[in-house]
């Protein structure tokens, strides 16, 4: 793994990030860029901390998304439907720890995000656990049959975790990006980095020092984007300025 943030700068445990940023009620702004611009943009950052835990400030996470066949959840998100899911297993393969994740909208537009524990080894199918976990907020969508669902796309990167005193918000650095579909395609973009802001409201620093950069927040979902770049005549047109823009040229 090549972290992206500075070696120079401070670490913070699980527990104080946790406690200084918990951030329930939050703003998300994502942006897509490449490593050397991200990590450039990373060393102005002042006083920003990263997450280290046993002494690593990268981990290897591996996400498994489930679909059904005809791929309704992805179709939910890439025509914008108001009621929509999104279910996978979240692995920390450096420490053996995994989560169902079960993230749903409803009529409302409010995002419920559950997770439930998980075995590591089962992280690429629904098991009796999880499909009785799944299966009630699914049956509300409409979705009646929840053993239709199956893995449809594996993600795989590395993250690291920051703390920006300055606004007491937080930010992800995804890199080391790579997709896999059902049918054995693959994806690999090492040179492109995911940056994601979590703060309660205002922009934050790392937020405000990227525009100066020229970047924006961007529309971009690790599962509809990665799915939509492997199979073109998918509905993308969510997607398509980044797909233009990173995806293909970079593919």
């Amino acid at each position: 793994m090549s972290p992206l943030a500075p070696a120079s700068l401070d670490p913070i445990a699980l527990a104080e990030l946790l406690e200084l940023a918990a951030l329930q009620t939050r703003i998300d702004r994502k942006y897509v860029l490449p490593c050397g611009d991200a990590a450039r943009v990373l060393a102005s950052v002042p006083d920003a901390r990263v997450l280290e835990i046993d002494g690593a400030r990268g981990s290897l996470y591996e996400s498994v998304y489930f679909d059904t066949d005809d791929l309704l959840s992805y179709r939910m998100a890439a025509l914008g439907r108001r009621r929509r899911f999104k279910l996978r297993t979240r692995a920390y393969l450096d420490t053996g720890d995994a989560y169902l994740e079960l993230k749903t909208k409803g009529a409302r537009s409010a995002t419920v995000k559950e997770r439930l524990a998980y075995e590591i080894e089962h992280r690429a199918e629904l098991t009796e656990a999880g499909l009785a976990y799944a299966g009630p907020p699914l049956d509300e969508l409409g979705l009646h049959e929840p053993d239709r669902l199956q893995p449809t796309l594996v993600t795989r990167y590395v993250r690291e975790t920051l703390y920006l005193p300055g606004s007491g918000s937080r930010a992800t650095v995804d890199t080391e990006l790579s997709w896999e579909d059902a049918a054995g395609d693959e994806l690999a973009l090492p040179g492109l980095a995911i940056v994601e802001t979590k703060s309660a409201g205002a922009a934050s620093e790392l937020d405000r020092l990227l525009w100066r950069s020229g970047h924006r927040p961007a529309t971009v979902s690790k599962f509809g984007t990665g799915l939509a770049a492997l199979r073109p005549e998918l509905p993308s047109h969510k997607w398509n300025r980044v797909l233009r823009r990173h995806f293909d040229r970079a593919a």
